[in-house]
């Protein structure tokens, strides 16, 4: 296979692609950060890499392009792209000032909950915004996502092996008492409430954070103080049943995000932009010549 049809370790057959191409389901990744942002050992990583004081809103970008090349990037590049994500987490440990207890952010356990928020949220998030997939293919979803979760050395072993695993050890997690909404989730929160002017996507964020926000586990939601009545469950009901009405209407270049995107022009015959590439490439993803 030439380096030009190296579709990585996924491909356009595969369930991840299916999802992680459409938009809507990327928004479902603010009640991804929600959630992570939830766990103290989760956030006291982000907060020691500076994470509030060196503009947070690009971090999260750039999170963000090193997350989705695992999936759409060629082999060498999800290799490039987990190398990086697992570089950083080799830097990251100490004590929580918040609970007093040891973090370190190559513990697996943290990173199966940082994986499985994802997971559960994109799953939510497509069953919700385009509801495609039955049982099988949720279930195909997660095993899939499961080679993403060993590439940034997340046994897998370790990994709930079905949807309703995975579901209940994250009740588990709640259940714990582990997870707090401190003033660093606030601040996490308040990105989305609250985004910058240089945020992409500014105009419909709020509209986003109010779905994730209502999306969130009780627990979660009150903790950040957010009250859903019946009104506002029916108004949620109604926009999801809307945006599944009006998605396959969406012009594909408001419908998939950029790197899917990127595919499809190859398959045209069409000369792939460089915005896709120069993103990897600012977010640290070398490659060999």
């Amino acid at each position: 296979m030439s380096p030009q049809r190296d579709l990585g370790y996924f491909g356009p057959d595969s369930v991840s692609w299916q999802v992680h191409r459409e938009v809507t389901v990327l928004f479902g990744g603010a009640r991804a950060v929600l959630m992570q942002a939830a766990h103290p050992l989760v956030i006291a990583g982000a907060r020691a890499t500076g994470f509030y004081e060196r503009n947070p809103w690009k971090r999260l970008q750039r999170t963000l392009v090193l997350t989705y090349t695992i999936t759409f990037g060629t082999k060498a590049e999800a290799h490039a792209a987990a190398d990086r994500i697992n570089d950083v987490h080799s830097r990251i440990s100490g004590v929580d000032p918040v609970t007093g207890l040891v973090y370190d952010a190559l513990d697996p356990e943290l990173l199966l909950y940082v994986h499985a928020c994802l997971v559960d949220s994109a799953l939510l998030f497509e069953e919700f915004t385009v509801g495609r997939l039955d049982d099988a293919g949720r279930q195909r979803f997660h095993e899939e996502q499961m080679l993403a979760a060993e590439l940034v050395k997340i046994p897998r072993e370790i990994v709930p092996p079905t949807v309703p695993a995975l579901r209940a050890w994250m009740r588990e997690v709640e259940d714990s008492g582990i997870l707090q909404v401190t003033d660093s989730a606030r601040r996490v929160a308040d990105l989305f409430i609250h985004p910058p002017a240089d945020a992409e996507w500014r105009p419909v964020l709020r509209g986003v954070s109010r779905l994730a926000f209502a999306t969130l586990p009780p627990m979660l939601r009150e903790q950040y103080g957010i009250r859903v009545g019946a009104g506002r469950r029916a108004a949620m009901a109604a926009t999801f049943a809307a945006t599944r009405a009006l998605r396959p209407l969406l012009p594909k270049r408001v419908r998939f995000i950029a790197p899917y995107q990127e595919w499809m022009r190859r398959e045209r015959g069409l000369e792939p932009g460089d915005e896709v590439a120069e993103a990897r490439r600012r977010v640290g993803i070398r490659l060999e010549p």
